[in-house]
């Protein structure tokens, strides 16, 4: 299959390798970029890329006829297709729709769809490289290229055309939404919040309240000190006890184990089987188990914009039935997910990828009637907590931050209609 691989950004990551089925963007140290968890870099740049989509939000509302995301381009002078015009300071991606021959649909003109991650790629991507590698686009009609973020970040391309879809954060999405930016969460990658907060064993820091007396590597982000306050209150703790440094984009866990930080945020589902490979002993403290302290959310989430859905709602059907087949063969067959993902992304750890995919699979769709289904409820209560933390100015109207209608039936409902 042929996939155009582009940048968004001038230069590549340094000593990453290049593979041909993802483009390569960001000036990000490789450490940073084969540690860091998807769940990372938001809380790193959540405020400015919020500004900032709120600018986009702003330029796109002013554009006279826009052309919808995954619509066919104008015209060019040559006869060719022209790509659509990017926002102002973001290189377009966008070019020609191909005809790609494909060994799962008939030769077709397939509609070219530009999906950004959120970091690079790791487990929580693996649907998405599992249908671009098994046709399952193609079979869809769709000529899908996924792109890393560089200069621009997943929601900033999303809201401003660049990308039709992109991986975002139910915390983005809600700051966004509580800003007029018109992002919508169309599908859930995993259904509980997976990340938790780490400190070596031998500081026996089991629960929130024992955090005292240590020091916290903070990302920068707004959610940190609600979450911490919110977790060693509710635990007994006191919050003024803790002591928080800044280490942005830093590794957390070289730091842990060098002594300069004693506590972080971490993605358990990468991070905590990074640690475990290296033999790094932690106690983490899931944020599953204190969920009564600081209620759950959806993290990772895809991203659309409104504009994209009311243009084009056949495109997003087509695209997540795609993804759904994915993420479905990942959480039957967790090694053949895994093997798909290190053919797709070679450059990855072939012993953090299969140890990560076998934690992370049955967390895909976990309880839930089928993938990628999202709840009003948890949308509501982290909505609220955000406001009653005074992260947000007031609670968004959930109904419209995020849907299910694009998804494909669960296979319950498949079966009694058929």
């Amino acid at each position: 299959m042929s996939t155009m691989t582009s940048r968004l950004s001038r230069e590549a990551i340094p000593g990453a390798g290049t593979s041909d089925r993802v483009a390569k963007a960001g000036s990000a140290a490789t450490d940073a970029a084969t540690r860091s968890p998807a769940t990372d870099l938001p809380k790193v740049v959540m405020v400015a890329a919020v500004a900032l989509l709120a600018a986009a939000a702003l330029a796109l509302t002013s554009c006279t006829a826009p052309t919808p995301a995954g619509s066919p381009a104008p015209a060019s002078t040559d006869g060719g297709v022209a790509p659509a015009e990017a926002p102002e300071g973001v290189e377009s991606t966008a070019r020609p729709a191909a005809a790609v021959t494909s060994t799962h649909a008939p030769t077709q003109a397939l509609t070219h769809v530009v999906m950004m991650l959120d970091w690079v790629p790791n487990t929580n991507h693996t649907g998405i490289f599992v249908a671009q590698a098994e046709g399952y686009f193609q079979d869809e009609g769709l000529d899908v290229e996924i792109i890393q973020p560089g200069e621009v970040f997943a929601e900033q391309a999303v809201v401003g055309g660049v990308a039709d879809f992109g991986i975002g954060f139910q915390e983005q999405v809600t700051m966004a939404r509580s800003e007029g930016v018109p992002l919508v969460s169309i599908a859930a990658i995993l259904q509980h919040n997976s990340s938790g907060f780490a400190a070596l064993e031998e500081h026996d820091a089991t629960r929130p309240a024992a955090w005292e007396g240590l020091t916290y590597g903070s990302y920068g982000g707004p959610f940190e000190q609600p979450t911490l306050e919110a977790l060693m209150e509710c635990d007994g703790g006191d919050y003024e006890q803790l002591k928080t440094v800044e280490i942005g984009l830093a590794d957390p866990l070289a730091l842990l184990t060098e002594g300069q930080i004693d506590l972080a945020w971490i993605f358990i589902g990468w991070q905590g089987v990074q640690a475990r490979l290296e033999g790094v002993a932690l106690d983490v403290v899931m944020m599953e188990d204190w969920f009564d302290c600081v209620p759950d959310y959806y993290t990772p989430v895809i991203v659309a914009s409104e504009r994209a859905i009311e243009a084009r709602p056949e495109l997003v059907r087509s695209f997540l039935r795609a993804v759904s087949r994915g993420y479905e063969l990942a959480i039957e067959d967790p090694e053949a997910g895994a093997t798909i993902l290190l053919e797709q992304v070679p450059e990855l750890d072939e012993s953090l990828v299969r140890e990560s995919q076998a934690w992370l699979s049955p967390r895909y769709r976990a309880d839930a009637p089928r993938w990628g289904q999202q709840e009003l409820a948890v949308w509501a209560a982290y909505s609220e907590w955000m406001a009653e933390q005074g992260i947000i100015n007031e609670p968004i109207e959930v109904g419209a931050a995020f849907t299910n209608e694009y998804l494909p039936p669960a296979a319950a409902e498949r079966a009694a209609g058929s």
